[in-house]
C-alpha cells in the first residue's frame, strides 16, 4: 500500500513512523509513505497556505490552491489514489471502514490545520473521516490514528494474523478477557478454564466472556446485526447464573 501525507507540519511524523511495526512494514516494502509539505505547492515567496475568512470571523482558512495542487502532485507521482480529508466533520471511523480501507493500494490522507480548508475541497476528496467527536489543532494525529489501524490489516505488517481476527471490534464485540503470568496476583487469581488445556471450553468460555464484556462495557454495541439468537441465549444464561 502507498499511503501519501499531506501537510503543513511534515516533522510531526518523523519519530511516530519511525516505531514499531509500522518502521518493520516501510522497511519490508509493505507499506510506503510519502509525505509532502502543503507549503512547497504555494506560489508565493512566503509560501503562505492559510487566508482570512470571507464573511469575517476569528481564525484562518487554509487556501484551496495549494492543497489541490499538492493533491494532483501526489497522484502523478504514485497513480489514482482515495483521497481522505480528515475533519471532525467526517464520518466516525469505525473498524468497518478501517477494513475497507485496509483493501486499497492507495491512499491521500489530507492534514487540515486553522478553521480548516476552503469549503471547495470537498470537490477533490473522495471522503471525509473523523476519529471522534472532538477537536484537535489539526489532522495529523488522525492521520496516525488511520495509518496504525489500516496498516495493521495488511497481510505480513502483523506478525500473527488470527490475532488480528480476534481484536476488539473485529468481530463486533469487544475482545474476551486476557491473561498471562502470574497466576495468583493478590488474590485475583486467572480463570482456571484457561489453565485446563480444553480447547473447546476454552474457546466456548471466550465466546461468552467476549459477549459479557461488550455487554458490561459497550452496550451500544449490540444489536441485530452482530448478536444472534444463540449469543443472546449465552448472555441470558451467564447473567442468571451470575445474577
Amino acid at each position: 500500500m502507498i499511503i501519501d501525507i499531506l501537510t503543513i507540519f511534515p516533522e510531526f511524523f518523523n519519530s511516530p513512523l519511525e516505531q514499531s511495526l509500522i518502521k518493520k512494514a516501510r522497511d519490508k516494502g509493505i507499506i510506503k509513505v510519502n509525505i509532502y509539505d502543503i507549503r512547497d505547492f504555494a506560489t508565493d515567496k512566503h509560501r503562505t497556505v492559510d487566508d482570512t475568512p470571507f464573511g469575517g470571523g476569528d481564525g484562518m482558512v487554509m487556501k484551496i490552491e495549494p492543497v489541490y495542487r499538492a493533491l494532483k502532485h501526489a497522484e502523478q507521482i504514485s497513480g489514482r489514489g482515495y483521497k481522505i480529508f480528515l475533519t471532525p466533520q467526517g464520518k466516525r471511523l469505525n473498524q468497518k471502514k478501517v477494513s475497507e480501507l485496509s483493501c486499497r493500494k492507495h491512499i491521500i490522507l489530507l492534514c487540515g490545520r486553522y478553521e480548516g480548508i476552503d469549503e471547495r475541497i470537498e470537490n477533490f476528496i473522495d471522503e471525509e473521516i473523523s476519529i471522534g467527536d472532538y477537536v484537535l489543532m489539526g489532522g495529523e494525529s488522525a492521520a496516525l490514528v488511520l495509518i496504525e489501524s489500516i496498516g495493521r490489516l495488511i497481510p505480513g505488517v502483523v506478525g500473527t494474523e488470527n490475532s488480528v481476527k480476534d481484536e476488539s471490534f473485529s468481530s463486533g464485540l469487544l475482545e474476551y478477557p486476557q491473561y498471562t503470568k502470574p497466576y495468583d496476583f493478590m488474590g485475583y487469581k486467572v480463570p482456571d478454564i484457561l489453565l485446563s488445556g480444553n480447547h473447546k471450553k476454552i474457546k466456548e468460555w471466550r465466546a461468552v466472556h467476549a459477549l459479557v464484556k461488550t455487554y458490561k462495557k459497550r452496550p451500544d454495541l449490540l444489536n441485530e446485526e452482530n448478536i444472534s439468537d444463540d449469543m443472546k441465549s449465552m448472555l441470558k444464561e451467564y447473567l442468571k447464573k451470575n445474577a
